[in-house]
């Protein structure tokens, strides 16, 4: 219907929502009718209250999983905020016209499903073959002067004289670039389904009574020549739907920058808002010398150096090189350009980090208590403010340490036990997938009191919150949630025996003892020596974390000491392997002895017993024998005359190179120094590859070169004296010769051998 008035824009456009504005307060609407979602209407009293702040958005997700998200973000210059900001100042209605939140969940689901089901891949050809036909706007790059489909928006529309010129460019862009795509055969169903949805919502608008000409439309500029006419009778299709709820949550100018969400984004949201201010202030230089003045502040933060007079020169350098371009006004490009040449003096990486700073910014929007948040959500800030963690939201990732320890210098029991109580609910976000915690491990060995953790807010996290609404309506119960589903599904005692690690790490004794039973049931199971070494582990951290974490532990120990005596007894037999498996079971062997050497009720009888008999054994894997071979000399348990004898027996003419030469490769698995400081364990080497013929040597030079590849070259030296003083010669000199880099031709023939099949 004619007289309807249509306002195109971006939907993260600053000079779009500052002559909106002006358009609206010259056309004076009765109604407005905006592009978003209808059901968002809801959150609009949110919206304008003075306490939110931008960047913020409205997220909407389904109530069953798989969990689908749709988020419309808005900054301070989106178009649709300012509509509603003046909406609201001059008390005029307004309605939201695009589909309900429910259909596009639908319609995302629809799409993600029809990817994982095609098997033929056709799904995805199509896909790929539409990605591969030239892009509308990459087109438009080719053809502007700028080179840059941004810098030509920027250049061309940013920076309109006035709303009348705005008005009539967008629209005409969005007309040309809607006719590019509907000939490339862009025009997708979604787009269809939108259109004819707006279209029922301006129709109804006009046919209540509303004056065409009172009402106005704003819309993204691509949709306007679609919304213009339609048939009075147009049908309205069925729309799928997906149950779905919503909610405002806060946003980041850096998630802005490199998500564009429901609507179009933009690469330097913090430079689009300094536009923004300029046209508030009617400065349109404004942008430019603020842009260039941060950057050097930023600098100077940094502890680069950076004046006034490189500000000047810089300003007026980006002035020329717009003229130079043919505009007014220095866009994004002419003045990134002018900082590297005037304040980085040519270099981009001098100013690189104030650039970012600068573009994109660490600005993170701010909401009301409470407002239209899920139980979980709520849940979330409220232990973010109790457990003092509340300047940590910040997008810069910050680095946080927690002693766990009772503080005896504070008065109440919630200040002594504060960092524990940071710890559990940190860990319980980790169990969650909420990336706002990092846990690293801690620097101090052994330091069980103490843990690292690096803090970093992202919409993601406050996304991640919201599905985890469907686990619990707490942190606490939706982490309780994770692990019993982590131990329902999962069929090994290791990964159960995780589960209760991570209960305790959470501080939830009662999902720790729903833990504890289900690893009593598997316990009796047929139980593999890998995992029977990893469940033990697990159980031995438990234990040695218990006191600080004030946890009860009674119900943990015969469980471990249950499996620990069933490890003992298969761990021979587990050596019956080959090498593909033989890492893996010796990462087992050196967890056990971790474990018995942490835990001293454990029968340590049985576990030197079971060390004993796999160092001595011949049809074991000779690695392995090896390995166990150091662990009794770094434990004492072997003298070495009898390590003597031991390397007589592996390495003597009668064994094969390649098993000999495994053999010495697991000794050196464990205790490098104890084994070079050991001269008589060199002496036997030096004797066995005095006994081989050529052949023998080679074959044994290959296994050797891989036993000593991960030496350190002080690890060298040392070996090298040991030799020095076997040979009678200087060790400085025998170091100096064996490291010596090698000639080509000895370098081919070392190389060679590599390739040999030795029968093996």
């Amino acid at each position: 219907m004619s007289g309807v008035n249509f306002f195109g824009i971006r939907h993260l456009s600053p000079a779009g929502a500052f002559y909106l504005r002006e358009f609206l307060n010259e056309k004076r609407p009765e109604l407005v009718i905006i592009e978003a979602p209808v059901d968002f209407e809801d959150t609009s009293n949110d919206i304008v209250r003075p306490e939110t702040k931008p960047p913020f958005a409205i997220l909407a997700y389904t109530k069953s999983l798989p969990v689908r998200t749709v988020l419309y973000p808005f900054a301070r210059y989106s178009p649709e905020y300012q509509a509603i900001l003046w909406c609201h100042e001059n008390n005029v209605p307004f309605r939201f016209m695009d589909l309900p939140s429910e259909t596009f969940l639908a319609l995302t689901d629809e799409k993600i499903r029809k990817a994982e089901q095609d098997e033929n891949g056709d799904y995805a050809e199509d896909m790929e073959q539409i990605e591969q036909k030239p892009d509308v706007y990459e087109r438009i790059a080719e053809k502007s002067a700028d080179g840059s489909h941004e810098t030509f928006w920027e250049r061309t529309l940013e920076q309109c004289a006035d709303f009348s010129a705005y008005h009539e460019g967008a629209n005409l862009f969005g007309s040309k670039i809607r006719e590019f795509s509907e000939k490339d055969g862009f025009d997708a169903k979604e787009t269809k389904l939108r259109e004819i949805h707006m279209r029922s919502v301006i129709r109804n608008a006009v046919n209540s009574g509303i004056a065409p000409e009172k009402t106005v439309v704003v819309t993204g500029a691509y949709h306007v020549e679609g919304l213009k006419t339609w048939e009075t009778d147009e049908e309205l299709p069925i729309f799928p739907k997906l149950t779905a709820l919503h909610t405002l949550m806060p946003y980041s100018y850096y998630r802005l920058s490199t998500r564009s969400g429901y609507g179009a984004g933009n690469k330097a949201p913090a430079y689009y808002e300094l536009i923004w201010d300029g046209l508030s202030k009617g400065d349109k230089m404004y942008a430019a010398n603020a842009y260039l003045s941060k950057i050097a502040e930023k600098m100077r933060e940094n502890g680069g150096a950076a004046s006034s007079a490189q500000v000047i020169e810089g300003v007026r350098l980006a002035a020329s090189l717009a003229k130079l371009r043919g505009g007014n006004i220095p866009t994004l490009r002419d003045l990134r350009d002018a900082a590297q040449t005037c304040i980085g003096e040519g270099s981009l990486a001098a100013v690189s980090v104030a650039v970012a700073d600068t573009e994109i910014g660490t600005k993170i929007g701010e909401l009301p208590e409470g407002v239209s948040q899920t139980s979980i959500q709520n849940d979330f800030y409220r232990l973010l403010k109790e457990l003092k963690l509340e300047k940590y939201r910040s997008v810069t990732s910050q680095g946080l340490r927690l002693d766990l320890r009772e503080n005896i210098r504070v008065g109440s029991e919630k200040s002594a036990f504060l960092d524990l109580d940071r710890s559990f609910f940190l860990h319980k976000l980790r169990v969650l997938g909420i990336g706002f915690a990092e846990y690293l491990p801690s620097k101090q060995e052994n330091a069980t009191w103490s843990e690292e953790w690096t803090v970093c807010w992202t919409p993601e996290c406050e996304i991640a919150l919201v599905e985890s609404a469907l686990k619990g309506d707490t942190v606490e119960l939706a982490a309780a949630f994770q692990l019993k589903e982590k131990v329902e599904r999962s069929d090994e005692m290791s990964v159960i025996a995780g589960a209760l690690e991570d209960a305790f790490c959470c501080g939830m004794s009662a999902a720790a003892s729903c833990c504890v039973s289900a690893l009593q049931r598997s316990a009796v199971d047929t139980v593999s020596f890998e995992d029977l070494a990893k469940t033990a582990f697990r159980l031995s951290d438990i234990i040695s974390y218990g006191d600080i974490r004030r946890a009860d532990c009674s119900e943990i120990i015969p469980i471990l000491q249950q499996i620990y005596l069933r490890a003992c007894l298969v761990m021979t037999d587990a050596c019956v392997c080959d090498d593909a498996a033989c890492r893996a079971i010796a990462d087992s062997v050196n967890m056990l002895n971790s474990v018995e050497l942490s835990q001293d009720f454990l029968d340590s009888e049985k576990w030197l017993s079971a060390l004993n008999e796999t160092a001595r054994r011949d049809d074991l894997n000779t690695k392995l024998s090896g390995l166990c071979t150091a662990i009794l000399l770094e434990r004492n348990q072997m003298t070495n005359e009898q390590l003597k004898i031991e390397v007589s027996r592996r390495l003597s003419k009668g064994v094969p190179a390649d098993l000999g030469a495994a053999w010495f490769e697991g000794l050196t698995l464990k205790n490098r120094y104890g084994l070079i400081a050991r001269l008589s364990l060199w002496e036997s080497l030096d004797e066995y590859i005095e006994t081989l013929d050529d052949d023998e040597f080679k074959r044994a030079l290959v296994f050797l070169r891989r036993a000593f590849a991960d030496f350190s070259a002080g690890e060298k030296n040392s070996i090298a004296e040991n030799l020095g003083e076997l040979w009678g010669l200087n060790g400085e000199e025998v170091s100096e010769t064996l490291n010596a880099k090698l000639d080509d031709a000895s370098q081919e023939a070392v190389d060679a051998l590599i390739d040999i099949d030795f029968d093996i």
